[in-house]
């Protein structure tokens, strides 16, 4: 049995290199990063052009998605007014900045991820825990309140383009996308 859900694909962030390293003090790193029209994707590998693409270390977790919904929710928690700007999804350097989207139900799971005309299966390997980063580059709070809702990492299982734009996430288990932006329990670790 599979489950249909339209969603957005609000952003696509192509960035060869890391932007958040080293001591927050000293700033973020100077890097070229792109909000794209479309991706390569590639079975195995992640987003040509992207930092982890072909990285041995990073074959399970190649493509990250996140719904913006989680992004919204820690701006009210933070006290971010509605007269503010929002914070910006790029922020979180995650690649694929989803609309409409539950994404915890999925770690574990082969999915699916249709827009544009291309299509993208994915295997949701883990959750995309964030970075103390996102207490300098988004407000502070953000490190915590992010927690349990900083998206998944990804393993793409075949090659295709991705496209902002209205698209289909084909789950094979349901999903409440009015859940999007809430915190996903987070599991002990497997490790002793």
């Amino acid at each position: 049995m599979e489950f249909r859900y339209d969603v957005e694909v609000l952003h696509l962030l192509v960035s060869p290199a890391h932007a958040y390293f080293g001591r927050a003090r000293d700033g973020v790193a100077d890097v070229p990063s792109e909000d794209a029209a479309s991706v390569e994707v590639v079975a195995g590998k992640g987003i040509v052009g992207d930092r982890f693409f072909g990285k041995a270390a990073h074959m399970d977790a190649a493509v990250t998605l996140f719904a913006v919904e989680a992004l919204e929710a820690i701006g009210k928690e933070l006290g971010r007014g509605a007269k503010e700007e929002p914070f910006d999804p790029l922020f979180t350097r995650r690649n694929v900045i989803l609309r409409g989207a539950q994404l915890s139900p999925l770690v574990g799971r082969d999915f699916v991820l249709e827009s544009g005309g291309g299509v993208v299966r994915l295997h949701g390997g883990r959750p995309a825990h964030p970075c103390a980063w996102m207490d300098r580059v988004l407000a502070p709070g953000a490190h915590a309140a992010m927690r349990g809702r900083g998206g998944i990492r990804c393993r793409p299982l075949t090659s295709g383009t991705l496209r902002r734009g209205p698209a289909v996430l084909v789950s094979p288990v349901p999903l409440d996308p009015a859940s999007a932006g809430e915190p996903a329990a987070l599991r002990p670790s497997r490790l002793p």
